[in-house]
């Protein structure tokens, strides 16, 4: 058991990590309770493509709005105590949303509601969660201890609680979100058992709030790796917010799947990307950072024109498989890209960008899947995001050769 335990958790990690690792599982196992049945719930109350999406637009959403100041505040304050309170702050919405449906007083605007408050504690949680690694372990094995994080990402968030969550849903309603209430509460728990070392902001230094995300912008934009994976990201999550939006409306009626059916399709994506993340040691080793990139971009083009095309879930799940794949060795690399680059002091604020990107593009897809799936059907968006891709691939194929120069240390005069 020792050796299991070594092998999954070296040692030279540290106890803080391990800490800070259970208490990302246990949360990430209740996100992907909420993944499933967050949708199912929305589904239940409306047959509204554009309502639908308009879900998945308010949990996107935070990010966009809130997202540059979570960065200023990750960067100002006690990053274990914003992560508590920001988590805290989530169980008390659960608790709130299953109480309400249990007895059937949760109407549409109250799971909606619900869902942006969620939306938004979990971007300050989110932002302020990935900059405590870096602080806890080594240069060196921060690709380990990612993996490590990302592991559960997969395994829990998107492997074991989307079927789970849907089962708990097709149950009772009210299950998923009480667990996943319970789920986060202990995490709470364990990341107070985490030990932080100071994250290089000086006491004395006073500095506005818009003084701190100028900083951080300009710190990402003169950084071309960074601002590569940032403009790479905005771009394509405008095709894959298009299609994912109305997602569960696809397995519905283009897949014939019911509720724990659709769980089963973040299934088959957490299956792939526990095979990607398994595999990007090996990939890392033998193939460059451009051509993973490219790569990986070429793959999610293929993914839109496949499922535009299939109606058959026996062809669809192995696409979702391929895609899962592609996203998390995608995932991976960028998170250990920004950890190695970006200064202590800034990584708050330069994440925060990143989540701008990510969840900006997020944002614009949806609002435009939710339309074209209203007026022309739930396949309008695949289609959409396959001819979108293929024009942003040939205009972002040259700048990807920025990712490939990561590897030096972060230096003070890139935070100037």
């Amino acid at each position: 058991m020792t050796r299991v335990v070594e092998t999954a958790l070296p040692e030279r990690l540290g106890r803080p990590f391990r800490w800070l690792l259970g208490a990302s599982w246990s949360s990430n196992l209740g996100d992907g309770l909420v993944l499933a049945a967050g949708p199912l719930l929305v589904a239940s109350r409306t047959d509204q493509a554009f309502l639908v999406a308009l879900a998945a637009l308010l949990g996107w959403l935070p990010p966009l709005l809130f997202g540059l100041f979570a960065g200023a505040v990750t960067d100002r304050v006690d990053r274990r105590r914003l992560v508590m309170a920001m988590d805290g702050a989530r169980v008390a919405v659960l608790a709130v949303l299953a109480t309400c449906v249990a007895v059937e007083a949760a109407p549409i605007w109250l799971v909606l509601t619900a869902l942006f408050l969620l939306g938004t504690a979990e971007t300050f949680a989110d932002n302020v969660g990935s900059t405590l690694t870096p602080m806890i372990v080594r240069r060196d094995d921060l690709a380990v201890a990612n993996q490590r994080t990302m592991a559960g990402v997969i395994g829990l968030n998107q492997l074991a609680g989307p079927p789970l969550g849907a089962a708990l849903f097709a149950a009772g309603q009210w299950s998923p979100f009480a667990g996943a209430a319970v789920l986060m509460a202990a995490g709470v728990v364990l990341v107070s058992r985490v030990v932080l070392p100071p994250h290089g902001r000086e006491a004395h230094e006073q500095r506005t709030v818009r003084g701190d995300i100028v900083e951080g912008v300009r710190w990402t934009w003169r950084h071309p790796a960074v601002r590569t994976l940032v403009l790479t990201i905005l771009i394509f999550n405008v095709t894959f917010g298009a299609a994912w939006s109305v997602l569960v409306l696809y397995a519905q009626q283009r897949l014939g799947l019911g509720d724990v059916g659709f769980g089963l399709v973040t299934t088959m994506q957490a299956v792939g990307g526990i095979v990607g993340v398994a595999a990007f040691g090996w990939l890392t080793a033998r193939v460059t950072l451009t051509a993973i990139m490219r790569v990986g971009l070429v793959v999610e083009t293929l993914t839109h024109l496949a499922l535009a095309l299939t109606t058959s879930p026996w062809v669809a799940m192995p696409v979702f498989f391929v895609f899962g794949a592609h996203a998390f060795v995608w995932g991976t690399t960028s998170i250990t890209i920004r950890q190695r680059a970006v200064p202590s002091a800034l990584q708050g604020r330069v994440n925060s960008v990143n989540l701008i990107g990510t969840f900006g593009g997020l944002v614009v897809g949806a609002a435009v899947g939710g339309w074209l799936a209203q007026h022309w059907g739930v396949t309008a968006p695949f289609w959409f995001a396959f001819v979108g891709s293929t024009v942003f691939v040939v205009l972002i194929w040259r700048q990807l050769r920025h990712v490939a120069h990561t590897d030096a240390q972060p230096t003070a005069d890139r935070a100037a």
